[in-house]
This record gives structure tokens, C-alpha cells and sequence, in this order.
């Protein structure tokens, strides 16, 4: 099976027992779990319903649950019409946009999602009970592992142009996080400028999450054959599942798609953990390069063919 990444260019081939192993491992769970069933944990409704309306909560937009869920328009619509005419859900129009559609839970949805919950819980007990300590702390730990690498698996990194509202919208974050870590502060006039991230110039690169951009990072010609990476940012949210790594791999791949045979990059006294990811991915560090004020250290990675 194939898979491309638009950020690199590139198919990357999973081999076919990964794909069988995830299939297999999925197919025991949701007969575990009870998917399958009509009466999702014993209720009326399947599963598709019951998720929806734990996904409500205090009340959300069809058009944040769509997304959030990954669900079609027309099927959300239904699903959300169903819960309607069983008094679960309400839905409303806010004053202040008449194109939103607010869903709401009843007392009987919040009822019935507390009665999920606690049948939830026992279901889960249940398949626990079987297992040691040390097995349920092996299996916490495994599916702990399990969700980074999915939510990391399930991130696209793409190339936009330099001055795409994503593009600025990552720099703006990425300016507010480094403003308030360097003792210093961060002035914005320091950003790249779009036509130095763009084309033939250099790339951009954005990562989203759920149709959320949660990184960025950006490459720029700095001499003959030797480019420069800048900006590498991702969101709190996002962060400790690997994705700096990936955007810094994507950034190499763009720069030897230009021709370049060396990447640099410096990096601020206070950002030790930037320091650390660089030189695990093989960069040494090198005497100043430049006279940017914000920059302690300094890295080059000599890219190959």
C-alpha cells in the first residue's frame, strides 16, 4: 500500500503485515467493546448515536462536530434530527450568526449520557479485571503509545505559499510562544518574509491536525547550496507526539529538492529542548553564521544525495 506525504513528495510503501496487524487488532476491539451492536452498551441507540451525544457535551456547533468527528454533513444532519425527535438534543440558531446551528443536550440527554458513562466505566472494569497490576500498567502504557503515534499518523504536513493566512496565522503563534519564553521578548519584524519561503526561494510548511494547522516551519536559500530552516513551531496541543521531528525531515526533503547539499539553522539559549532535537538529528554545531540577536547556538547538517 502507498502512501504519499505532500510535504516531501514522496510515496512511501507500508508493508502489507503493518496493514494486517492494524486490521486484525481492530476487529478484536470493536467486537470487544461491543461496536458492533445495535444496543451500544445496552442502550437504544448504536454506537454512532451514543458517540454523538458524549460529543455534545455543554453544547456544540454541527459544523465544529463535523469536523471533529470526521462525519459527512448529511449523515451528522440525520443522526442529529434522530436525537431531536427522541427530545436527547435541541438545536439553536445564535442571534449573533444565523448560519450556525447550536447543539444542545436535554435533561433526558444529559441523563442519558451519564448512564453511558457509567456503563462505560463498568464495561471497561470488566475487560480489566482479568489482568495484574503490572499488565494493566503495561496495557495504559501501550495504548498511551498507541494514541501518539495515531494522532501523529493522522497529521498532514503541507507545503503552502509563504503568505497562505495558515502560513502567518503559525508565525503569529509561533512569535507569542517565543515572545514570552526569551527573557528578551520577540520582535515579529525578525519573521521570514513570504517571498523568502516560496518557490524557487524556499517552502513553507504547515501541519494539520483535524483541518487545524498545529505546526509550522520554514526554509530559505542562505548561499550557494546551503539553505536555512526557520520558525519550527508546534501548538501545545500538539506537541511530545514527534511532529517537530517530522516538520524538520520535511524541511531536509525540500531542501535537497532544491539542490542544497547543507541546512543551518541557530536557535535561542532558553529553547535547550530545540538544542537537544537538532543535535539527535545529526546536527553539529558550528561558530556563528549570522548576527541574528535572538540566536546562542548555532547547527549545520550536511544533507546526502
Amino acid at each position: 500500500m502507498q502512501t504519499f506525504d505532500s510535504s516531501q513528495g514522496t510515496e512511501r510503501a507500508v508493508p502489507a503485515e503493518d496493514v494486517a496487524a492494524f486490521r486484525r487488532f481492530n476487529r478484536y476491539l470493536t467486537r470487544r467493546i461491543g461496536a458492533l451492536d445495535e444496543h451500544y452498551l445496552g442502550q437504544d441507540r448504536p454506537l454512532g448515536e451514543a458517540r454523538l451525544l458524549f460529543e455534545i457535551g455543554d453544547g456544540a456547533s454541527l459544523r465544529e462536530l463535523r469536523t471533529r468527528l470526521g462525519l459527512d454533513a448529511g449523515y451528522l444532519t440525520r443522526m442529529t434530527k434522530t436525537l431531536q425527535a427522541q427530545g436527547m438534543v435541541r438545536v439553536e440558531v445564535p442571534a449573533h450568526d444565523n448560519r450556525l446551528r447550536i447543539v444542545e443536550l436535554t435533561p433526558a440527554g444529559r441523563a442519558e449520557v451519564a448512564e453511558q458513562h457509567r456503563r462505560s466505566d463498568a464495561l471497561v472494569a470488566g475487560l480489566l479485571h482479568g489482568l495484574t497490576p503490572a499488565q494493566r500498567t503495561e496495557l495504559t502504557d501501550a495504548m498511551a503509545t498507541a494514541q501518539r503515534l495515531l494522532r501523529l499518523a493522522g497529521i498532514t504536513v503541507e507545503v503552502v505559499d509563504g503568505a497562505a493566512a495558515d502560513a502567518r496565522a503559525c508565525l503569529d503563534a509561533y512569535a507569542a510562544d517565543i515572545g514570552a519564553r526569551f527573557p528578551e521578548g520577540f520582535d515579529k519584524a525578525a519573521l521570514v518574509r513570504p517571498e523568502e519561503v516560496t518557490g524557487d526561494a524556499g517552502a513553507f510548511l504547515v501541519a494539520y491536525e483535524e483541518r487545524r494547522p498545529v505546526g509550522c516551519g520554514a526554509l530559505r536559500r542562505l548561499a550557494p547550496g546551503v539553505g536555512e530552516i526557520r520558525h519550527v513551531w508546534v501548538h501545545s496541543a500538539a506537541r511530545r507526539l514527534g511532529l517537530a521531528r517530522r516538520l524538520l525531515d520535511g524541511l531536509e526533503r525540500q531542501a535537497r529538492a532544491r539542490g542544497l547539499t547543507a541546512v543551518r539553522l541557530d536557535t535561542h539559549a532558553v529553547l535547550t529542548e530545540a538544542q537537544a532535537m537538532y543535535r539527535a538529528c545529526g546536527y553539529d554545531e558550528i561558530p556563528r553564521y549570522d548576527d541574528n540577536v535572538y540566536a546562542a547556538h548555532w547547527f549545520e547538517k550536511r544533507l546526502a544525495g
